[in-house]
């Protein structure tokens, strides 16, 4: 759509004319939808700013001076500041820069990380040790955060022996890890 032709909507609309305005939002909403959702980088919170955008615009459709600047830039302007008010209401900047020197560095030193790695491989080679469907449960539960309940009813057992399965992978990852 041309300028122009946004621009006609935009007169029609501060006349308060509801179809010009519903064939402005469906003409130009893709455009500013994708401003805001590049600015926000949410689509809940960028579908929320497009509507909040649109009744600015409704409500400002008036203000639009042609000669001023193209229309479709005049909408961009609205839907950026939109966007950009909605970023500045998160948090404000500033205690997020003073946070930052508060914080430790959040990884882990060198000698670390290679006794965790190592320590994940020990697990994973005592995992192997298990039956397949042992170790399966034990991952879901412990990693998965699945409820006893919730495995009995994925593998098909009774509650009962889903707790022993548990406890007796559990006591053989212990002795493996062990040796």
């Amino acid at each position: 759509m041309i300028d122009e032709d946004i621009a006609g909507l935009l007169g029609r609309v501060a006349l308060g004319d509801r179809d010009a305005f519903a064939e402005l939002y469906r003409q130009t909403s893709p455009k500013l939808f994708g401003i805001c959702l590049r600015i926000l980088g949410n689509r809940g919170e960028a579908e929320e700013a497009l509507q909040e955008i649109y009744v600015k615009i409704w409500q400002r459709a008036g203000r639009f001076s042609q000669g001023q600047a193209p229309a479709s830039s005049w909408l961009a302007a609205i839907a950026r500041n939109r966007a950009i008010d909605i970023i500045r209401a998160r948090k404000p900047a500033a205690n997020v820069i003073d946070e930052a020197y508060d914080l430790a560095d959040p990884a882990a030193d060198p000698e670390k990380s290679a006794v965790v790695r190592a320590e994940g491989r020990r697990i994973d080679a005592c995992m192997e040790e298990l039956e397949k469907d042992r170790a399966d449960a034990v991952r879901r539960a412990y990693v998965e955060g699945l409820s006893y309940q919730e495995l009995a009813d994925v593998f098909a057992v009774p509650l009962n022996t889903m707790r022993t399965w548990l406890r007796r992978s559990l006591l053989k990852l212990r002795e493996c890890m062990e040796r």
